[in-house]
């Protein structure tokens, strides 16, 4: 039986490349391809999929928030990570003048200032994918996209000009999701997000000083709005070591006594 993998598409993406990095090795593997983030990580919660793969955050731009919202709120847990290093370029027909720029709103982003500067004038528009951008740059000579080299030899198209991304050192961290946290390997991470009962002086730090007490290094910590009311907000944090080490769930029980919520959102092995 084949291991269904969730990513988004169409074919030519980067989390099509991060999950074929994730699955090399693994037998009868397909992949399937989905609109948007929340098709992918709902298909898995809704045992569609066995795994989904998507990206939670990126070197330049921080967290794809929409993922971090998704894995707050559906019933699915990180199984594994992929750092892909990304490496976008100007793809089109290469025949007229560009005046779109299309691609997916994080790639835009992440290429501001080389389109400021090479197409002053050209218009930007968001897509659902950088390789839906790319397909759509196969229809119009006045339309490029930013996107992979592969999406360019994918759609028949021209690389008119490559690492257009601002900063060089450009990585994009993707999360596999499952339905079941895997057992410790002695080189995890453990994802997790805290709510605080009620916002108090030192009450986050009292939080974070569990871990500093244990000598559990925090790789990642970041806030999100939780909706309710202004100054009320989640915190998305990620550490060294597994749930079921014993350093680490002595931590989390004391921190389960003093924050009003706290879900983990996966313990798997770290990408090096």
């Amino acid at each position: 039986m084949k291991t269904r993998i969730g990513v988004l598409g169409p074919e030519g993406t980067y989390s099509e490349k991060a999950a074929l990095i994730w699955s090399e090795g693994m037998p009868s593997t397909v992949l399937v391809y989905f609109k948007d983030f929340d098709g992918v990580l709902q298909a898995v919660e809704e045992g569609e999929l066995d795994y989904g793969i998507v990206p939670l955050e990126n070197s330049l731009e921080g967290a794809v928030t929409v993922v971090n919202d998704l894995l707050l709120r559906l019933n699915v847990v990180i199984v594994g990570e992929v750092n892909v290093p990304v490496r976008h370029c100007l793809v089109g027909q290469g025949e007229s003048e560009i005046k779109i720029i299309l691609s997916h709103p994080q790639a835009l982003a992440q290429c501001r200032q080389f389109i400021r500067e090479h197409y002053p004038g050209a218009e930007t528009r968001t897509t659902g994918s950088t390789s839906h951008a790319a397909r759509l740059a196969q229809e119009f000579g006045e339309m490029a996209a930013i996107a992979d080299a592969g999406a360019a030899e994918r759609y028949g198209l021209r690389v008119l000009a490559r690492d257009v991304q601002d900063v060089r050192e450009n990585v994009t961290r993707f999360i596999v999701a499952g339905r079941q946290i895997p057992g410790a390997t002695g080189k995890d991470k453990t994802s997790l997000v805290i709510h605080l009962a009620k916002d108090r002086p030192g009450a986050l730090y009292s939080i974070l000083q569990e871990f500093a007490q244990r000598s559990i290094n925090l790789t990642r910590i970041e806030s999100r709005p939780s909706r309710r009311g202004l100054g009320d907000y989640y915190f998305y944090i990620d550490l060294e070591g597994h749930q079921d080490n014993s350093v680490v769930l002595d931590a989390l029980e004391k921190i389960r006594e003093k924050a009003g919520m706290v879900k983990v959102l996966g313990s798997y092995p770290r990408d090096s």
